[in-house]
């Protein structure tokens, strides 16, 4: 079995949620980016800043909890793919050679003897030592229109002339930003594009442009599901992307535009025509979807090959479980600490719905070459 193929969902899980890059969280807390995220991309560094705390000696990746269930030849592409960006340690050379040997026709087997071969595992820990978390984010695509209607009455704003003055979310929607209405949306789209940072806007014609981050007002963000679920909106164990979403859409006009401003960020955007690509992350490296990860860059590495263990998440909806080799590709604000990661589902509804529903205690092991 796939190291990512699921259990079926228990009927006590959470519900399917259209979420953004961390976005359960992120509603309830600070905004996550990557390139379909809210803060643009990061350069690489030569590695992390301060590292996490570790054990004190590696093991072998067959000691790994569900190596042996691993889809290891999907494990090495996509540690072949991502791991060009990692320069530390004996890293370069087992890239070398790992992307050397991606043209070959590599069997299952093969694939998992380089891999133990080259690598033994160091486990992440947490300062107070405690479950990490795991969140999960996609690559939004809304539909939007050339012209507003009564539907579609929310402007993709273009980075404004008079920047530093714009004020607030409220401020901006009443006219203050000297900006281009680059697109229109439904306003709870465009919210959520906000948070996410990037995403795609597809028209009645067929056309698709990808919207991405050019520039925000500097306000905090400022998540609203925490007062939705104090105010009686929605349940305290409801909120996830998907219902935060919903209601919004279902109370559209001075309702809704009243819980939004309950965040007063606001992000512009720049759009480009649609590549059909996957999303690249902060490390500058098309994101694997299921198989990449933002991290903290001052604990981590980009290009590091990680394994994420992570059960029994808490939202209405939520999977059994996520477990298997990932990259580390990308970041974002909210993705902070030594065991931290969001995970890269990939594009359109059905990977929302599935990210949405992702808070799950987390364990981490970084792949450190041998010798």
């Amino acid at each position: 079995m796939s190291a990512f193929a699921l259990p079926p969902v228990p009927q006590w899980g959470r519900s399917g949620v259209m979420k953004l890059g961390a976005l359960s969280l992120l509603l309830f807390a600070a905004a996550c980016a990557s390139t379909p995220r809210v803060t643009p991309p990061t350069p690489t560094g030569p590695g992390p800043i301060s590292p996490p705390k570790t054990s004190v000696d590696g093991m072998s990746l067959s000691a790994l909890p569900g190596w042996a269930e691993e889809d290891h030849l999907a494990a090495f592409r996509a540690y072949a793919i991502g791991c060009a960006p990692a320069r530390r340690g004996g890293a370069d050379a087992v890239c070398v050679r790992a992307r050397g040997l991606s043209s070959a026709r590599l069997s299952p087997s093969e694939a998992r003897a380089f891999l133990e071969a080259n690598f033994v595992a160091v486990e992440a820990r947490t300062d107070d030592g405690r479950a990490g978390l795991l969140t999960a984010y996609f690559a939004p695509e809304y539909p939007a229109r050339r012209v507003p209607d009564d539907e579609f009455d929310a402007p993709v704003l273009s980075r404004p002339a008079n920047l530093s003055e714009v004020g607030d979310r409220s401020a901006i929607e009443a006219g203050s930003a000297q900006s281009t209405a680059l697109a229109w949306m439904r306003a709870e789209d465009l919210f959520f594009l906000q948070i996410q940072g990037s995403g795609t806007l597809t028209f009645p014609d067929g056309a698709r442009l990808r919207a991405a981050y050019a520039a925000d007002n500097g306000a905090r963000f400022v998540g609203i599901a925490r007062p939705m679920a104090e105010r009686g909106l929605l349940p305290t164990n409801g909120t996830s992307g998907d219902a935060i979403r919903g209601w919004l859409s279902a109370h559209r006009g001075a309702e809704a535009r009243a819980v939004m401003a309950l965040n007063p960020r606001y992000i512009f955007f720049t759009v480009s025509p649609d590549d059909g690509k996957e999303a690249t992350g902060a490390a500058g490296v098309p994101l694997p979807a299921r198989r990449s990860v933002a991290v903290d860059p001052s604990r981590w590495t980009y290009g590091d090959a990680v394994w994420i263990e992570a059960d029994g998440g808490n939202l209405i909806g939520a999977r059994a479980s996520y477990r298997g080799l990932v990259m580390a590709l990308d970041t974002g604000s909210a993705i902070r600490g030594p065991v931290r990661a969001d995970l890269y589902i990939g594009r359109g509804d059905a990977a929302g719905q599935e990210a949405g529903a992702v808070r799950h205690p987390l364990r981490m092991w970084r792949l450190t070459p041998k010798g």
